[in-house]
């Protein structure tokens, strides 16, 4: 398949996947503390990648390492402990609304700092897709008035971080296989998240005994294989086949299938919610229209 048809496969897969992932940290949640999932989807996710892509690492240069580290912590460490942490106060339909604003993110970091050009066209783009995460995001305050607001800055944290991930992979890492991206993230991320499972309060009686805990193990597992571990590869694959901000608009999509899955869960949706919806996809489509 020509790469101008496979990236908006992948686009499309990793919204369903990363889409899903805000419920799946919601459930965990359930039975385990937002260290200990942060932990956890850390630690599993290394697991996978190093049996997967351990051989190709032999071949990274020492400068290679270093970016690959700063990627790994900027781009997939610290997220997964800001995430947790803000969905124990915000729906995890409106988590993902506030991701959202990663193509943003992506565009003035990408202009300011590393030189990637961007169009009028995909300004519009981002400036609509904008405008519908706002949309989404009042409307998601009025009906959950109860929800702390405040949290919302672990996310927007957590998307400078993602937009300064992708323009590092975009700019520094671009002869490194997508494979290879993602095991070098987590081989460095691997140490401080064993380090630090012993500091969470994992093995505790009182972390067995939750009734729940088998439930969020399950939750976390499918998490860190199917949200983290596939999906960073696919990413990383989508980052070299296409521009910096197409790539980062999949968190446009991404709220979408989020509160489809928060409707499913007693989340309340609204129909401004769906007209919403519609105005991002307007955005993501200017992103990538063809002149």
């Amino acid at each position: 398949m020509k790469s101008q048809n496979l990236k908006w496969v992948y686009l499309f897969i990793l919204s369903l996947i990363w889409g899903s992932s805000f419920i799946l940290i919601k459930k965990s949640l359930l039975g385990l503390t937002p260290m200990q999932l942060g932990v956890l989807r850390n630690l599993i996710t290394s697991l996978i990648l190093l049996a997967l892509g351990f051989r190709g690492l032999k071949s990274v240069t020492l400068n290679e390492w270093k970016w690959l580290a700063v990627s790994g912590l900027v781009g997939s460490f610290i997220p997964a402990f800001l995430f947790a942490i803000a969905e124990t106060e915000i729906d995890s339909a409106v988590t993902s609304v506030l991701n959202s604003l990663v193509p943003m993110h992506t565009f003035w970091l990408g202009l300011a700092f590393f030189n990637i050009p961007s169009s009028k066209r995909q300004f519009l783009g981002l400036v609509i897709g904008f405008i519908g995460s706002c949309i989404l995001m009042l409307n998601g305050a009025d009906i959950n008035p109860n929800q702390n607001y405040w949290y919302a800055g672990f996310i927007l944290l957590s998307g400078l971080m993602y937009g300064l991930n992708v323009n590092i992979i975009k700019r520094y890492l671009h002869n490194v296989k997508p494979l290879t991206i993602a095991a070098g993230n987590y081989t460095v991320i691997f140490f401080p998240a064993i380090i630090m499972l012993f500091f969470v309060d994992f093995f505790s009686e009182k972390t067995f005994r939750n009734p729940e805990f088998k439930m969020s193990m399950v939750y976390i597992t499918t998490l860190s294989f199917f949200g983290t571990a596939m999906a960073k590869i696919m990413f990383n694959k989508l980052v070299k086949i296409s521009t910096p901000v197409f790539t980062s608009s999949v968190t446009y999509v991404m709220p979408i299938v989020a509160l489809m899955w928060g409707f499913l869960d007693g989340e309340r949706f609204s129909l401004v919610q769906g007209g919403a919806s519609f105005v991002i996809l307007l955005g993501v489509f200017l992103v990538h229209r063809r002149q």
